[in-house]
C-alpha cells in the first residue's frame, strides 16, 4: 500500500521545504482500533466501525467497476442517511470528487449543476430520481445509482415502514446505466483498485455556495483542504472535551454543507465515536435521540434551536446529557442563546466559515461564549478586518471587513472568473477571500460580529444592523419571523422597513405596537419606518433567510415594477 495515497480526510502533515510524509486517515485508523463499536446510529438501526470500511471498500469497488476513475465527478443527491457517508469515502477511496448537493433540488437546478461541475455518475434517493431522469439524456450524466432512506435497514424495519406508510417511496425506471445502491454493496467483494493521489494537487470535492440569487458557485477543494480545517478543530477545539471511543454526537444538518460534514469527521468518525444521523429535523425524533442515546454533542443552526425551545413537548425529554452545543450558518439572536442556557444549563458556542474557506473560527471550550462572538480563528487561517473600501486594516476594536486565507484553500470558483475577481482579493502577495461580513477583533483575538456586508442599511450615515433589528422584533412574544431591509429614500439614503410574520393566533397587535417595543429597545435610528405584515417569509432551500430577494422586491415597487 503506497505511502502517498491519502484514502479521504485527516491525517496530512504539512511538508516541511523538501519534501514530507503523509499519513492514513484518522477515520480508517478508528475503524482498526474500535471494529465492534458504533459508528452511526440511523432510525433505530446501529452500524459499527467495521461494517462501515467495508461498505466503503465495497461501494468503492463497485464504482471502479462501473467506470468512475480518479477525478470523476460523482454527485451525492441524498439526505442525510448512511449511504451517504458510504460513499462520500467510497468515491474519496478511487480518488474521484465527491459533488454534494441538496436532494431537493428541482431538475433545472440540477441539470446546472451537473453541467458546470461535469459530473457522470449521480447517487440519489428514489424519491427525487424522476429528477435525475429527466435531465439525463440532457447532459453528460453516464449512470445513476439510486437508494432508498431505508433500504441499508433490516428488512423487519423497512417492512413495518411499508407496512404503516410510513416510508416515501419513488418511481424508478430500472434499466441501463440504473444501478441499486444495495444490491451494489452486497455482490462487490471489497478490493477497490490502487490510486495515487495528489493532496495539494487532485480535487475532493466540488461543494456548492447556496447563494441567494443566481445560480450556486461551486466552490473546490482538495484533500489538503478537508484534512487542514478537520486537523485544526480536532486539536484547537475538541480535545479538551471529547472522549474518543465513547462519545455520542447527533447530527442534524444536512451533510452535503461544509459545516455539518466536517463537524461529522472531526468529533465521530476520527476519534471512534457514534453519531445519530438525523434524516429529517422532526424535533420530537431529535429530542427522542438525545435522550435515548444520552448524546452529549450537538449542532445545528439557529432556527432549529428556537424550534426546540417553542416545542410544546420539550419538557417531556432529557436533555441533561447535553454538553457541548455548537451553532452556525447564520446569527444566533442573543434571546436564544440566553434561553437555551437556561433551559439546557449549555450555553451555545460558534462555528464560523464558509463553503469557499471552511471552518474559520470556533468558540473554545475552555472559554465561556458571548452569543456575538463567533469565536477564533484556527490556526490554519491568516485573518484581516480590513475598511471595505480601501481594503486597509482598520484598528483592534474597530468594525471592519472580514478577510480570510489559508494555505489549505483553492483561491477560486469552479468555472467562475468573474465571480471569483469579486470576491477574491490580493493583499501582500497572499489571496484572500471576502467573507462579506463586517466583524471587530478583541486584543485577545476573538472575532465579534457585527452584520454581513449585504445586510448593512445605511440610514443617515449610520450603519444599521439589519440582522440587530430582525432580532428585537422576533424578541416580541407576538412574532414568529422577521425579515428588514432597506428602501431606498433620496433623502436619508435608505430608510428601515421590517416585513413580520405573526403567530397564527395573535390579534390585535399593529405595527405601531411594534415600532414601541423597537423604541424601547433600540438606538432611535434603529427603528423601523415601516412594518409589513405577510404570511411567511421568503426562504432558502436551506432555510436561510432570502434578505436579498425582499430587498429586490423592494426596489422594483420604489421603481414601479
Amino acid at each position: 500500500m503506497n505511502d502517498q495515497r491519502l484514502y479521504t480526510l485527516e491525517g496530512l502533515r504539512i511538508p516541511e521545504e523538501g519534501g514530507g510524509e503523509y499519513t492514513y486517515t484518522r477515520f480508517f485508523r478508528m475503524a482498526e482500533r474500535y471494529p465492534g463499536r458504533t459508528a452511526l446510529v440511523y432510525l433505530g438501526t446501529r452500524y459499527t466501525y467495521r461494517w462501515l470500511r467495508e461498505a466503503v471498500e465495497r461501494f468503492a469497488t463497485a464504482l471502479a467497476r462501473l467506470g468512475v476513475g480518479p477525478q470523476d465527478r460523482v454527485m451525492l443527491y441524498l439526505a442525510n442517511c448512511p449511504q451517504w457517508v458510504v460513499a462520500n469515502f467510497a468515491v474519496q477511496r478511487i480518488g474521484a470528487v465527491v459533488v454534494p448537493v441538496s436532494p431537493i433540488y428541482t431538475a433545472h437546478e440540477l441539470q446546472y449543476l451537473v453541467e458546470d461541475a461535469g459530473v457522470e455518475t449521480v447517487i440519489c434517493q428514489d424519491t427525487n430520481f424522476g429528477y435525475v431522469q429527466e435531465v439525463f439524456e440532457r447532459t453528460g450524466l453516464q449512470r445513476i445509482v439510486v437508494t432508498n432512506l431505508t433500504e441499508l435497514l433490516p428488512r423487519w424495519k423497512t417492512a413495518v415502514g411499508h407496512l404503516l406508510d410510513r416510508i416515501p417511496r419513488g418511481r424508478v425506471a430500472w434499466g441501463e446505466a440504473v444501478y441499486r445502491f444495495g444490491e451494489l454493496l452486497r455482490r462487490t467483494p471489497p478490493s477497490p483498485p490502487e490510486v495515487e493521489v495528489d493532496p495539494w494537487r487532485d480535487l475532493a470535492y466540488i461543494m456548492y455556495t447556496g447563494g441567494t440569487t443566481g445560480f450556486p458557485k461551486g466552490v473546490p477543494g482538495n484533500h489538503a483542504t478537508e484534512v487542514g480545517y478537520i486537523r485544526d478543530v480536532m486539536e484547537e477545539v475538541l480535545a479538551p472535551g471529547i472522549e474518543q471511543g465513547s462519545d455520542r454526537i447527533i447530527m442534524v444538518n444536512p451533510l452535503y454543507h461544509i459545516m455539518a460534514k466536517g463537524f461529522l469527521i472531526a468529533t465521530t468518525l476520527n476519534y471512534g465515536n457514534t453519531a445519530v444521523l438525523m434524516p429529517v429535523p422532526h424535533v420530537d425524533a431529535v429530542l427522542r435521540e438525545i435522550e435515548r442515546h444520552r448524546v452529549r454533542w450537538f449542532l445545528g443552526v439557529p432556527a432549529l434551536y428556537r424550534m426546540i425551545l417553542e416545542h410544546d413537548r420539550v419538557d417531556q425529554y432529557r436533555l441533561d446529557s447535553l454538553r457541548y452545543c455548537f451553532c452556525g450558518g447564520d446569527v444566533l439572536p442573543r434571546e436564544v442563546f440566553n434561553r437555551w442556557r437556561e433551559r439546557t444549563g449549555v450555553a451555545i458556542r460558534q462555528v464560523y466559515g464558509a463553503t469557499e474557506v471552511g471552518h474559520v473560527a470556533y468558540g473554545r471550550l475552555d472559554e465561556e461564549p458571548e452569543p456575538d462572538v463567533i469565536g477564533r480563528p484556527l490556526r490554519s487561517y491568516r485573518c484581516r478586518v480590513v475598511d471595505p473600501e480601501t481594503l486597509e486594516p482598520v484598528p483592534r476594536g474597530e468594525v471592519g471587513e472580514l478577510l480570510v486565507t489559508s494555505d489549505f484553500t483553492i483561491k477560486s470558483y469552479w468555472n467562475k472568473p468573474v465571480e471569483t475577481e469579486q470576491a477574491y482579493v490580493e493583499i501582500d502577495g497572499e489571496i484572500f477571500y471576502r467573507m462579506g461580513d463586517f466583524v471587530s477583533e478583541s486584543e485577545h483575538g476573538h472575532l465579534r460580529f457585527m452584520e454581513r456586508t449585504a445586510d448593512v442599511i445605511k440610514y443617515k450615515g449610520y450603519r444599521v444592523s439589519a440582522s440587530e433589528v430582525e432580532a428585537v422584533l422576533q424578541d416580541h412574544p407576538t412574532v414568529v419571523g422577521a425579515c428588514v431591509v432597506g428602501v431606498e429614500d433620496p433623502k436619508v439614503g435608505e430608510r428601515i422597513k421590517a416585513i413580520v410574520v405573526l403567530k397564527h393566533d395573535a390579534k390585535g397587535v399593529a405595527g405601531t405596537e411594534l415600532r414601541k417595543w423597537c423604541k424601547e429597545r433600540l438606538a432611535p435610528y434603529k427603528v423601523p419606518h415601516y412594518i409589513e405584515f405577510r404570511d411567511m417569509l421568503p426562504k432558502s432551500k436551506v432555510g436561510k433567510l432570502l434578505r436579498r430577494e425582499v430587498r429586490e422586491e423592494e426596489r422594483r415597487k420604489a421603481q414601479g415594477g
